[in-house]
């Protein structure tokens, strides 16, 4: 079974006749798929795109897109006005020739307002289609290399929670070996209240034996640790498996269900150890979830 985190972050860079552009993509934990485009002006044709490509690769997470154009062609980002130029040369000479001024520099012509100018937008002047097409390649590319990040995080995340779950194991484990001892722990320790009571009196051992079957009886633990066993087994299926899809939903079920029992077997347990092993397992399971709710 594949495990993929659901946090990651990726960029990708391309260009298309002097523009370039960056995107940017960001991905957190969620409940289930939401994807955010922040695109410049003019640009929202490609949203609906961009949130099948995502669906279609993404599952489950919060996910935000960025998109930003610069100019990389620094030698045509401006040019002179030229017409403006020649009439305001023309109107120098006018000046010159009256004795009002003299001959002015180039330089100096060319520091006015509005001489030198920005290029027209270089996105405007791209073929709309061909850059479109450009832009979302790039973007199947970083969506390529966030499922990468989110993949190998999940794939970080595996033996951690294999070790947890082993350990898990272990203390149900313990709790079963305790669980069976219990009924004879339970006869000594009531036969010593009993025999305080009466005062080392002679017991009705019809008596202890009713005292013991009820104690017993609300103290069973033996379904509990059942279901724990079975919890595990299904865990490890999951985290080991072939399968694909995701899988975060149904072990945060699961840990759900671990947590249920564990506080089943604190408050059935009428015993020191099988108390704290309860209280052991909810500390195991509560950072078991911490990271299954990372796991898409």
């Amino acid at each position: 079974m594949t495990i993929n985190s659901m946090t990651g972050f990726a960029r990708a860079s391309g260009a298309l006749d002097g523009l370039a552009w960056l995107w940017e993509i960001k991905s957190v934990n969620g409940r289930g798929l939401e994807v955010r485009c922040r695109l410049p002006a003019g640009f929202d044709f490609l949203e609906d795109k961009l949130r099948k490509a995502a669906k279609a690769k993404f599952e489950r997470g919060n996910i935000n897109l960025h998109l930003q154009f610069e100019n990389r062609a620094a030698e045509t980002a401006y040019k002179v006005n030229r017409r403006f130029l020649d009439e305001l040369f023309a109107l120098a000479h006018d000046y010159v020739q009256n004795g009002q001024a003299r001959q002015p520099r180039i330089d100096g012509m060319l520091a006015l307002r509005g001489v030198i100018e920005p290029k027209d937008d270089a996105v405007a002047e791209t073929d709309a289609e061909a850059l479109g097409a450009a832009l979302l390649a790039s973007a199947g590319e970083l969506m390529d290399g966030l499922a990468a990040m989110r993949a190998e995080e999940g794939a970080q995340l595996r033996p951690v929670l294999l070790a947890q779950l082993d350990e898990i194991k272990t203390l149900v484990a313990r709790a079963t070996d305790l669980a069976a001892g219990w009924p004879e722990r339970a006869r000594e320790k009531i036969r010593a209240q009993m025999a305080l009571i009466l005062d080392a009196g002679t017991l009705d051992e019809a008596r202890l034996e009713q005292e013991l079957a009820l104690l017993t009886t609300k103290a069973d633990i033996s379904e509990e640790l059942d279901r724990l066993t079975s919890h595990v087994a299904a865990t490890r299926e999951i985290l080991v498996g072939t399968g694909k899809g995701a899988v975060g939903r149904r072990l945060d079920f699961i840990c759900q269900e671990f947590n249920r029992e564990a506080n089943t077997l604190c408050s059935k347990a009428n015993d020191k150890e099988l108390t704290q092993i309860g209280l052991d397992l909810k500390v195991l399971v509560d950072k078991m979830r911490e990271q299954v709710q990372n796991i898409e």
